[in-house]
């Protein structure tokens, strides 16, 4: 019988089949059935380039329908940041006057909620715990406060400037009712 006519029995099928082994199974290299599936693993590890840009384009499209919806959150959550600020400015405010009898005077009245103004002898604060100040609102600008108030004449007014940083506009959160109030 000649060399290259030796047959190959497979023990892995459940019929014994033979058949001639090719001439690379006799120099050591893998068999054409194991070279195949070696071939198909390979293929399989990595990415094509269009698969790869498909991900990009699905990346980008999920992006553009995101990040606006939380820009608008971030600029809403602002606005309700300065409201809850301003109400907590008018507890604080309300406290001062139960325990004073008025609110505090001057453009400078918030202070006094901080630190006990010379005329308040029944201060019981502070009012407002303050580390390092003030509080700003949310854009960094201080809260207006006017005592006596030109829309509240027998309290105060109590405003931030908005998202725009200027005062008497629309964007204004205030302590009265306004048209140009939140």
């Amino acid at each position: 019988m000649n060399a290259h006519l030796k047959t190959e029995v497979r023990s892995d099928h459940p019929t014994l089949e033979t058949r001639p082994p090719s001439h690379r199974a006799q120099r050591g290299a893998p068999a054409s059935g194991l070279r195949a599936a070696t071939c198909k693993q390979r293929r399989s590890r990595g990415f094509t380039l269009i698969e790869l840009l498909l991900v990009l384009v699905i990346l980008g499209v999920l992006a553009a329908i995101v990040v606006p919806k939380f820009a608008g959150r971030t600029e809403q959550a602002k606005i309700t940041a300065a409201q809850t600020q301003i109400a907590t400015f008018g507890t604080a405010l309300d406290a001062f006057e139960v325990d004073n009898g008025y609110y505090p005077k001057g453009s400078n009245g918030l202070q006094d909620l901080i630190e006990q103004p010379r005329d308040a002898q029944n201060w019981r604060g502070p009012y407002l715990q303050a580390k390092g100040g003030l509080p700003v609102d949310p854009w960094g600008n201080p809260y207006i406060y006017n005592c006596p108030g030109k829309f509240n004449t027998t309290g105060y007014d109590l405003s931030s400037m908005g998202p725009d940083g200027r005062e008497g506009t629309d964007d204004d959160i205030t302590n009265w009712k306004s048209s140009g109030s939140r």
